[in-house]
């Protein structure tokens, strides 16, 4: 997938400080930071799609219900909407670079316990420790990149979106072919992500005493902006983003942690439902440059949203009528409708004026959006397990897009929320 947080950061569009070349140290010091940036975003998705590509080994060994399943596709969005909006305070008190580090080995420590922990109640606590780690490393990523990259954001941001893209592919569609190398075991092939993580944890142990919390761009960055922010409530654009935001990350969590399942039911390879998975997360590494360029272009960008979303019905109507025989194909379309994503980014930079309203409209989209993309894996488990299909919950995977085209077509209205809210510029 790309950068969950690219341009959430409005320190990527801030002038770079004067004091820049003696913020970011000697050479070797942004040469490290360089390789832990790339490391880091190589293990922000592996946890969710090394899953994605197990689950029904994982849910017989674990004699776990579709129910439980689909919870297990609910937590990524939960554990981003609550332990993100701690990044910013843990960043200010202990520094960055010391959270970053400690946010790699929180994903390590979870991959290598949740396999072993000996029920479903320990493997949900381990999982959630991964993404807690997952969860305060996205947010503080454009920090790091601002920071020590003050003049290359741009560059920067596009080899860590790239670099997620890529890990979250890999672990896609290599996890099946790993655990059958390593001998079969689940739960070895599920474990085996742990150890990326904790090679991504060497570069930030030399960056831990690298602090300075004196830095105003990067406190504006982590959100310290004293202007007040319940008056973004009042915008009707800022709450249709966030239904768009929601709605297609639902999609997206949905496809990561049922669509190898769906097409393995179908009766396709665990193998190959694994490369399929990684066909659709790996359209988001071209169409993540390609979009926000075509949006910025454009006064509106519905139609951008209206082709996506059609993009996706077309899909899901594949996976209904043809899982097998269309298999690469829907996974193709589904890949392009979840490249609503950097839609959605691209317009929370649109959709204000001034960089303090595009950190308020950033926090009530990414805040309000998580929590409702929260129930729709959940719902899909529960559907699967009590219909003993996928008719149903495909049906409600199709039926949520159109609520999803609507809000990106008021969303995507040549407008912002200070013309909406009355804020001042």
């Amino acid at each position: 997938m790309p950068d969950e947080t690219r341009t959430l950061s409005p320190a990527a569009t801030a002038p770079a400080p004067r004091d820049s070349a003696a913020r970011t140290g000697p050479v070797w010091i942004t040469r490290l930071v360089l390789v832990g940036i790339v490391l880091a975003a190589l293990n922000l998705r592996p946890a969710i799609t090394s899953l994605g590509a197990l689950l029904e080994e994982a849910r017989t060994g674990l004699h776990m219900s579709g129910s439980v399943a689909g919870m297990l596709t609910s937590v990524p969005p939960l554990c981003f909407a609550l332990f993100g909006t701690a990044a910013p305070r843990l960043a200010r008190r202990f520094g960055p670079g010391a959270v970053l580090c400690a946010g790699m080995a929180a994903i390590a420590t979870g991959l290598v316990v949740r396999p072993f922990a000996g029920g479903t109640a320990g493997f949900l606590a381990a999982s959630a420790l991964a993404l807690m780690g997952i969860a305060v490393s996205n947010v503080l990523m454009p920090v790091i990149v601002k920071r020590y990259f003050p003049d290359r954001v741009g560059s920067m941001t596009g080899l860590y979106s790239m670099a997620l893209a890529l890990g979250t592919s890999v672990a896609a569609a290599a996890t099946v072919p790993i655990t059958s190398a390593l001998g079969g075991s689940w739960r070895v092939g599920l474990a085996v992500w742990a150890l990326l993580a904790a090679v991504a944890v060497l570069p930030w142990l030399g960056l831990v005493r690298d602090r300075d919390r004196g830095d105003g761009a990067e406190r504006t960055a982590q959100g310290d902006d004293p202007a007040p922010a319940p008056r973004i409530t009042r915008s009707p654009t800022a709450w249709a983003l966030a239904c768009f935001f929601g709605l297609q990350a639902t999609g997206a969590y949905i496809t990561m942690g049922w669509m190898p399942q769906i097409f393995r039911d179908a009766g396709v390879s665990a193998q190959t439902a694994g490369v399929l998975l990684a066909v659709t997360m790996v359209m988001g590494v071209p169409l993540a440059f390609v979009i926000p360029r075509l949006a910025t272009r454009l006064s509106r960008q519905g139609p951008i949203a209206i082709g996506l979303g059609l993009c996706g019905l077309t899909g899901y109507l594949g996976l209904l009528l043809a899982p097998a025989a269309g298999a690469w194909a829907w996974a193709l379309l589904l890949g392009i409708s979840n490249c609503s994503f950097p839609l959605a980014l691209t317009m929370i930079g649109m959709r204000s004026r001034t960089g303090a309203g595009v950190v308020r409209l950033s926090a009530f989209v990414q805040s309000t959006g998580y929590l409702i993309s929260i129930p729709g894996p959940l719902l899909v488990g529960v559907l699967y397990q009590h219909s003993g299909g996928w008719g149903l919950p495909i049906g409600l995977m199709a039926a949520l897009l159109v609520p999803q085209i609507a809000m990106g077509v008021l969303a995507g209205r040549d407008r912002t929320i200070e013309d909406e809210t009355g804020m001042r510029d």
